[in-house]
């Protein structure tokens, strides 16, 4: 199970800074959501949870060791738009993400590893909803069915830790609400760790077991960029009341959360 532990984050563009002090401890299996303005390092801090960037300074730890320098299977993600090939169908998608995870010398698997890689595609591509439209291009798929594709994509990895960025922001209101529904399926069969940023506060506060507010708390008028946002409220939901948050936060504005104890590295 993955446990994530972030200490004294910063990122920094040159003179700009985008996050400061960001002190935060996610335990496996919980479902956080992540809202705050545009622009507040919501985007910024899911891609440096996936490696795709890089903190300034801080500590990131994932699983009791520093947060790899590259992207694995083990941190799946999916974004706002549908991450999928065009020119393959639902099928050979799936097929496509376990032929370069299994068979990273030739790109793709053969024999008996092709035949079980295909087995547990169709199952996935059954688990989603898709089973009856596997041999389908994504054109002729609907954005709900194109992000079930996308999901499935990033399950095939079974990873450790699901990332989302705005899953389900460019859905119509009635596909949101049924992939919020597949979400919260696969996330109990799975027990991973999800992490979500969505600017839906409705959202949020009905998927999450937590929910993480990201914000400033430092202003300069005279340069705007002087200070980045951290995360200013960290409500934890009981699952049975999550729909209403509760009346204070856990964490008050500015107040960094204890320093966990970390990893000594060779």
């Amino acid at each position: 199970m993955s446990r994530i532990v972030v200490h004294d984050l910063a990122k920094r563009y040159g003179d700009a800074v985008v996050l400061e002090r960001v002190n935060l401890v996610i335990e496996p299996g919980e479902f956080c959501a992540v809202v705050g303005a545009s622009g507040c390092g919501k985007s910024t801090f899911l891609r440096i949870l996936l490696s795709q960037e890089h903190a300034s300074s801080g500590v990131v730890v994932f699983d009791g060791r520093p947060l790899p320098r590259e992207p694995q299977p083990e941190r799946g993600i999916v974004f706002q738009r549908y991450s999928v090939f065009p020119h393959l169908t639902a099928l050979q998608n799936l097929l496509l993400a376990a032929d370069l995870a299994g068979s990273r010398l030739i790109g793709r698997l053969t024999g008996r590893a092709r035949a079980r890689a295909r087995e547990e595609a169709l199952a996935l591509l059954d688990r989603v909803g898709l089973g009856a439209a596997r041999d389908l291009y994504p054109a002729s798929l609907s954005g709900g069915m194109q992000q079930r594709l996308a999901i499935a994509q990033a399950l095939l990895g079974r990873p450790k830790l699901m990332l989302m960025d705005e899953p389900f922001g460019a859905l119509d209101p009635g596909v949101r609400v049924e992939m919020h529904g597949l979400l919260a399926e696969i996330w109990k069969e799975h027990g991973m760790t999800v992490l979500m940023v969505t600017h839906d506060i409705a959202e949020a506060f009905k998927l999450g077991t937590r929910v993480l507010v990201f914000d400033k708390v430092r202003h300069d008028p005279q340069f705007p960029a002087a200070y980045g946002a951290t995360i200013t409220y960290d409500l934890r939901l009981d699952r049975a009341q999550r729909r209403t948050p509760p009346p204070e936060p856990i964490v008050a504005a500015g107040q960094a959360l204890p320093s966990p104890a970390l990893p000594t590295t060779a």
